[in-house]
Formats: structure tokens, sequence, C-alpha cells
């Protein structure tokens, strides 16, 4: 016997959530990139002949475009400057920022129980697709997903709302049986433009104001969290 509650279909002692679809974001939400990334861009900012700021200084850098971040970090629109600027941070990232990483405790685990259901995981990035991967494969989770989705290398596709809509159409998802997770405001403003659903996580760089402005269908504070909202 069913019954219908507000997010789900209970069947006899187990829910079958409405979310057939999860979308993860990468950085700060299954892995922190934090050593990696502001590395990169204070060694950017130094080629830039820019000011350089503290690491600590450049933690709202993860997650935004980076186009968006050096426009702001060197105080230009000038879209050859900022290319220049990205092009100084990959020569670094790609190297040596792209492993100093560490995976999120819970991530693990909290995609073997989703990827022992029906539901399609996708890993939904800014990141370009070619970094994602490889760091993907490198904490050994490129099997829980589908495929990883990120921008292209020229910044196209690096808004979350962009991203998220190439995914609903070249997957055929129903947007309302999606659910978008990630940890700063980027990925829930995603979700909304594409009216999917967007849970936010606190592990991250986003905090909870930034996070609830937003209105997402959930926090979480701990990736088991997210277990027993989806799973019940």
């Amino acid at each position: 016997m069913c019954v219908r509650r507000a997010k789900s279909l209970v069947c006899t002692g187990w829910r079958l959530t409405m979310y057939t679809t999860v979308l993860f974001d990468l950085d700060g939400t299954l892995t922190d990139p934090f050593e990696g990334i502001t590395r990169s861009i204070q060694h950017a900012l130094n080629k830039m002949g820019a000011e350089v700021p503290p690491a600590e200084d450049l933690r709202w850098c993860i997650g935004p475009p980076l186009w968006d971040s050096f426009e702001v970090l060197i105080g230009t629109q000038d879209r050859d400057l900022l290319d220049q600027a990205v092009g100084y941070y990959r020569e670094r990232y790609t190297v040596t920022g792209l492993y100093e990483n560490t995976l999120i405790e819970g991530i693990p685990k909290l995609l073997n129980e989703l990827a022992g259901t029906s539901t399609n995981l996708f890993v939904c990035t800014s990141k370009p697709h070619a970094y994602a991967g490889k760091i993907v494969d490198h904490f050994g989770l490129s099997g829980h997903f589908q495929k990883i989705y990120g921008s292209e290398l020229d910044g196209t596709r690096s808004a979350k709302a962009d991203l998220i809509a190439h995914i609903v159409k070249e997957e055929g998802i129903a947007a309302e049986n999606a659910v978008m997770i990630g940890d700063r405001k980027h990925d829930l403003i995603g979700a909304n433009a594409n009216e999917m659903a967007g849970i936010g996580v606190l592990w991250g760089y986003g905090d909870s104001k930034e996070l609830s402005e937003e209105k997402p269908v959930f926090i979480a504070q701990h990736p088991e969290d997210i277990a027993r909202y989806l799973l019940g």
C-alpha cells in the first residue's frame, strides 16, 4: 500500500523520493579544494602584477566562475586581461593545484547509499569538465556518476543556470524530479532558474544566510543529512 505525502510516495516502510536525478556540485560539496584554488589564484595575481591577498581572504573565490572572481580581484572587466589571469591560474592549477584537494568526509558513504537506488547521479560544476573528471577519478568516485558535467575552457556554461539547463536538455531530465546539491548560492540560483529543487550544504564555502536566501528545500550540515532527506 502506498500513501502520497508532501514530497514522496511512502510504500510499506520505505520511501521513494520524488527526485530521480541528483546533481552534485564539486568544489566545496564533494571535495575541499581550498589549497589548490587559492594558491593558483595567488600565482595568477602575482604574474599579473596585482595585489596578492592571503589565502584565507580568497575563500569567497571558491564557487563562482573564475572570470567573475578575477574581475573583482584585478578590478577590470577587460576580457583579454581576465583571460590572461585565468591562463596564469591554469598554468599552476593543471599541474599542481588540481591535486591539492581533499575528499569531504562522509561523501563516499552518501554516494554508495544513493547508488543503491534507482537515482541517477551527475556532477554539475563550474570547473571545466576536463579538470573535474580528473578530480573525480583521483578520488575513485567516477563509478557513482552517469556523467561529469562542467564548463568549457573558454568559460561557456560556467554559470550554474546555463550548465543545469544544458544537463536537463542533454539528459532529458524532468526538472521537477531533480535536485541540485551545492555549497554556494550559485548552485541554488542555477536550480531556481531551471525550476529545480536545491539543497544547500554547510560544510563548504557558503554560510546558512547565503544559502537560505535562495530558498532551498533543505540545508544539510553533514552528508548523512542528505541521505536521510532523500532516502527517508
